[in-house]
């Protein structure tokens, strides 16, 4: 137990220190530091001479909302001047001891400031008038000397009064230095009222003043957020293209909840196109909702599910927005805001802490830092409110909104790691799948060269079984024949010539065969023409040849040609040895997807029933081309003889389908036609 109790904290400790020696830590702490040093620089300074922090104030009540008059006169305004020191924030009525802790919206105050400006000869026009914040629902109108400067023009309520406000004064060839400056305020009784103190002078004393914070607290926010919201739409994409992690999913439901948070830092200076109420509700409960993706984001890193947090975090949210949904509010959503950020507070620290615990348990350094920030961030969300309802010094900063942007990184960054371990697991995957590949690759190509060595063998076994048929059947016949009849004496030297000519021919033919003529007929007695010619002109032969085009014949291979041409041999040695001719006509076409050979002499013809039993030569024929699945068929008479041998270009096999005529015999006979010994050409 002990041992495994060391080895979790040891697994704890190793994460935390991986995690602070992260490059990526350090230059998130550097940018954080000079995010710090540029808020110092921001922060207002009261030494400035231009720097208004005294005023008269006037406050009377009214039923509605009016619109600001042209001109003004301080001295005929309804009550009494007093005077205030800037900046000037009233407490809200909840923390004034009020029974009724949210204002009523059908009560109205109207605040008005007196500003005395600095003498004349310490100004210099064009001037202009910057207020770092004014806290007030409803519109702030500005007078100089008496005349409408500058008034809102936005909603009640949400009405960027967070913004700075930059104001140019008169610029024309008649304008002076003002002696008096008036800022009237109409907002709900018990809230608002509050003014920061009052920069007025020249545009190099006040731009930088200006640009500065409103890049800190418009700017700054606005561009996080819209990143925020960019790169959680990317992860959408990625989430519903491929990948069902709900991590990704979460980051882009917080992505959106951050964007819609973040709308009243830079929005509302113009009027908005939906209501206070709604704007309000909408914005407000968006950090409750971010609250529980961070818990269901941290589940998803440490792995260990809290039901009972997570109903109760949910419930919570669901309760604070029913009862504030503009449709039939309970509590108006923005005048019970400071109620339910206290309520959110609890609730976030909850979240955190507990997520904070569940990773350190678990050992996730992310998910560690991801709580941590979140607990930080409740914690300083204590002085954003203490900021918001007038209890620390207005002119501050709400720094959630920079802890928000912290979140943001931490979340791009956690998903950005996510996402690489993602790629890296597939691209792992592929060099894997790669190696497997390459390993079957090799194995096929073993398989197929030890295949192909055993083929070659078989070949070269059939064929030498197919020779040694050939030349049994062929010339080792016929000379054992001769040889034979020479030991009995009944073989003259004629006759031997013959013999042995005959012998020639016959192993001229095996040597024929053996070319390969693949589907090409026409090469095939080509090669017989070139064998034979010489023979004929010796003979006083002549041979006319019309052969033309034929369709190739699938299954010639090199047993099925010797057949052939032994075949066509039989005809030409018949018409030499007995027709007496002048003349042979060969002739080659196609007919019902057959070709057709035919051999036509001119000779003495012959008795074809005679000649069918007195010799072997026609039933030689006959044989072959029934082994080769061809037909053979004579005719004869007085003018001479005509032979036909018809080829089927296509041959069914026993399967059924077409024969090729190549690689599919047995050794010895490679197209399944059955093994028959025939006599020697003559024979």
């Amino acid at each position: 137990m002990m041992q495994a109790q060391r080895f979790i904290l040891t697994d704890r400790g190793e994460a935390i220190r991986g995690l602070l020696r992260s490059r990526r830590f350090l230059a998130g702490l550097v940018c954080a530091l000079l995010a710090m040093l540029a808020l110092t620089a921001a922060w207002p300074r009261g030494h400035s001479a231009n720097h208004i922090t005294e005023a008269g104030l006037l406050q009377n009540g009214s039923d509605a909302y009016t619109m600001p008059s042209r001109t003004v006169d301080p001295d005929r305004l309804a009550g009494r001047w007093r005077t205030v020191r800037l900046p000037y924030q009233p407490l809200p009525q909840f923390l004034t001891g009020s029974t009724t802790l949210v204002p009523d919206a059908g009560r109205l105050t109207t605040t008005w400031f007196r500003l005395v400006a600095p003498p004349a000869d310490s100004l210099r026009p064009p001037l202009y008038l910057f207020i770092p914040r004014w806290k007030t629902d409803g519109q702030i109108a500005i007078y100089v000397d008496g005349r409408l400067t500058y008034q809102s023009h936005s909603n009640n309520q949400w009405n960027g009064s967070d913004q700075p406000l930059w104001v140019a004064l008169e610029e024309t060839a008649e304008s002076r230095t003002p002696h008096e400056v008036m800022v009237r305020m109409q907002h709900v009784a018990g809230i608002g009222g509050s003014i920061s103190s009052i920069w007025l002078g020249g545009y190099d004393d006040i731009a930088w003043r200006y640009f500065v914070r409103n890049f800190f607290v418009t700017f700054l926010p606005y561009m996080s957020s819209v990143a925020f919201l960019a790169t959680g739409l990317f992860t959408l994409g990625v989430w519903l293209v491929g990948r069902r992690e709900p991590a990704y999913l979460l980051y882009f439901l917080m992505s959106v909840a951050a964007f819609i948070r973040t709308l009243q830092t830079y929005v509302g200076v113009d009027r908005l196109p939906v209501s206070d109420a709604l704007f309000g509700w909408v914005t407000l409960h968006s950090l409750f909702w971010m609250l529980v993706i961070i818990h269901l984001f941290l589940e998803q890193i440490h792995k260990r599910p809290q039901p009972w947090l997570t109903r109760g975090v949910v419930g919570v949210a669901l309760v604070c927005a029913l009862v504030t949904v503009p449709a039939a509010p309970l509590l108006d959503p923005t005048l019970s805001a400071p109620l339910i950020y206290v309520c959110m507070l609890v609730v976030g620290n909850v979240i955190c802490l507990s997520g904070l615990w569940q990773s350190w348990r678990a050992g996730e350094p992310e998910g560690i830092w991801l709580a941590g920030s979140g607990v930080l961030g409740v914690l300083l969300g204590i002085y954003d409110w203490l900021l918001q309802n007038n209890l620390v010094n207005i002119e501050g900063l709400y720094i959630s909104l920079y802890v928000n942007i912290f979140l943001t990184i931490l979340f791009g960054r956690i998903m950005l790691r996510r996402y690489v371990v993602a790629l890296s697991s597939v691209e792992q995957a592929s060099r894997n799948l790669a190696d497997q590949l390459a390993r079957r690759e090799a194995e096929l190509a073993e398989s197929y060269a030890k295949l192909r060595t055993v083929e070659e063998r078989e070949t070269l076994s059939r064929e030498r079984q197919r020779m040694m048929q050939d030349m049994h059947d062929g010339m080792g016949s016929s000379l054992v024949t001769a040889l034979r009849a020479a030991e009995h004496g009944k073989l003259g030297e004629v006759e031997m010539v013959q013999v042995l000519k005959d012998c020639i021919d016959d192993l001229k033919l095996t040597i024929d065969s053996m070319e390969p003529v693949e589907t090409d007929l026409l090469l095939l007695v080509a090669t017989l023409r070139f064998r034979l010619q010489p023979r004929l002109e010796s003979t006083g032969i002549k041979l006319v040849w019309q052969v033309e085009e034929v369709p190739p014949i699938t299954w010639l291979d090199q047993r099925n040609c010797l057949h052939i041409l032994r075949i066509l041999q039989e005809a030409f040695t018949n018409t030499i040895k007995h027709a007496r001719a002048s003349t042979i006509v060969m002739t080659t076409r196609s007919e019902n997807n057959n070709v057709v050979i035919t051999i036509v002499d001119d000779g003495v013809g012959f008795d074809l029933g005679g000649a069918t039993d007195s010799g072997k030569g026609l039933s030689n024929q006959a044989g072959r081309a029934k082994a080769i699945g061809a037909g053979v068929d004579w005719t004869s008479d007085s003018e001479g003889t005509r032979f036909r041998l018809s080829l089927p270009v296509t041959r069914a096999r026993e399967d059924g389908r077409p024969d090729s005529g190549v690689g599919r015999g047995t050794p010895g006979n490679q197209n399944n036609l059955p093994d028959v010994a025939f006599p020697a050409v003559g024979e």
